[in-house]
Formats: structure tokens, C-alpha cells, sequence
């Protein structure tokens, strides 16, 4: 599998499959592709997986789709501004990455739910208790939510992140939250309560514009409904 992503600021990954090759996706992320293109919707294992999906803001099936008889093309888009990113997921580098952010991989990568160990950290850490775990083997495009920022975390070394701004992290990195302290900064600090700890070793992506701080900015603008 080749592949191409353009657009800039609204984002493609165009993929260009060998005959044979088949690519996993959210139901509904296809944007255009060859007609040789075969399509199949399957829940993508059983009823824990399913959940999982469910748990983590993916979609409750899967689509597959295999390039027949000859080499084929798949583009899929991003659903927000930002960045498609491509991670190679192997036996010895998995990706832990924010929910929602899978976009689509190549047959080989395996989907789950990760939990935090800590359930401060899953309660306050900006993106709800579940992540996304992909493992396997295979190349996985994930959405980011502005643009990214790379860090290389060498063992014990930190960063704190403000709430909604990890996008992903090796899975050998550990995360937990810390307090923001003092009242006064918590109360004008406009910071929140918590801020997110980031532990290497292992390689950090941080997003510029999380969906859930957009959202807010914009709440003020929005008509609201009257009875």
C-alpha cells in the first residue's frame, strides 16, 4: 500500500492498494475510490470488540475494503480541520490514541479499548476514561484536531499537557494527572482543575485544536433554542 495526503489545513489520505491488499475503516469515513473496489461491512469480531468501539466514539461496524482484480484506490478524508496522520504500528510499537481519532489502517492493525489505570486520570484528563489501542502490524491514519506537535520523551523525562491537547502516545509512555494548585489558580487561571503528565520513554503527538475546546469557544456564538 502507497499512499498520499493532501489538502493541507481539510485533509486526504489517498491510498493506492496492490490487487489483493484490503483496507480497514469507520463505516461512513470512504470518500472516493476505484469501481474494483469491494466493499464489506463487518462488526470486526465479537461483541466485546463491538462495545469497545462503542465505548471509545468509533462506530458500532467495520468496512473493509479490497482492491479485485487489479491494483485499486481508496481516499478517505478528515471529518474536522486539522492533520491525517500516519503512525506503523508493529508487535513492539503499539499507539495509544485519543477516542474518536481512528481513521482507517491496513488489514494487519488491531482496533481495542484502553483503560487508564488511574480513574483520575480517565476522569479528568481531558478525553474521558477510554482511549484507543492499535497494535498489530500495519501503517493506521489518525485524525488530529489542528495540527501536531512531536515530542520524544527519554525515560522519566515529562511534559504537562492542558486538558484535550494529547493526541497519541507510544504505549510505552505512562499518563496521569496532577492538580493545578493553588485556589486562586484554579479559580482565574482559566486553566482548569488538572493539567495531564506525560512519562517516557517513547514519542508523544500533541494536537493544536482539540474538537472539544472549539466547541466551547464557539457555544457563545450559537442561536440557542427557545421554547
Amino acid at each position: 500500500m502507497r499512499y498520499e495526503i493532501k489538502g493541507g489545513n481539510l485533509p486526504v489520505v489517498i491510498c493506492e492498494l496492490e490487487s489483493g491488499e484490503m483496507m480497514i475503516t469507520e463505516s461512513g469515513a470512504m470518500s472516493w475510490m476505484s469501481p474494483n473496489m469491494k466493499m464489506e461491512t463487518t462488526s470486526g469480531g465479537g461483541i466485546k470488540k463491538v462495545f469497545g468501539r462503542m465505548m471509545t466514539g468509533e462506530r458500532l461496524f467495520q468496512n473493509h475494503y479490497t482492491a479485485m482484480g487489479g491494483p485499486g484506490m481508496i481516499a478517505y478524508a478528515s471529518s474536522f480541520p486539522g492533520s491525517i496522520m500516519p503512525v506503523e504500528i508493529s508487535a513492539n510499537h503499539e499507539i495509544i490514541a485519543q477516542k474518536s481519532s481512528f481513521l482507517a489502517s491496513t488489514s494487519g492493525v488491531e482496533l481495542s479499548v484502553f483503560f487508564r489505570k488511574s480513574f483520575g486520570s480517565g476522569l479528568f484528563g481531558g478525553e474521558g476514561f477510554l482511549m484507543q489501542r492499535l497494535s498489530g502490524n500495519g501503517t493506521a491514519f489518525l485524525e488530529i484536531d489542528g495540527s501536531v506537535t512531536e515530542y520524544e520523551l527519554q525515560p522519566g523525562q515529562q511534559i504537562v499537557v492542558d486538558t484535550g491537547y494529547v493526541a497519541a502516545m507510544d504505549g510505552t509512555v505512562s499518563l496521569n494527572i496532577q492538580e493545578i494548585p493553588g485556589m486562586k489558580n484554579v479559580f482565574f487561571g482559566g486553566e482548569g482543575l488538572f493539567n495531564t503528565i506525560l512519562t517516557g520513554p517513547g514519542h508523544v503527538w500533541l494536537q493544536s485544536m482539540p474538537l472539544s475546546g472549539t466547541a466551547a469557544a464557539l457555544a457563545p456564538y450559537l442561536p440557542t433554542q427557545s421554547n
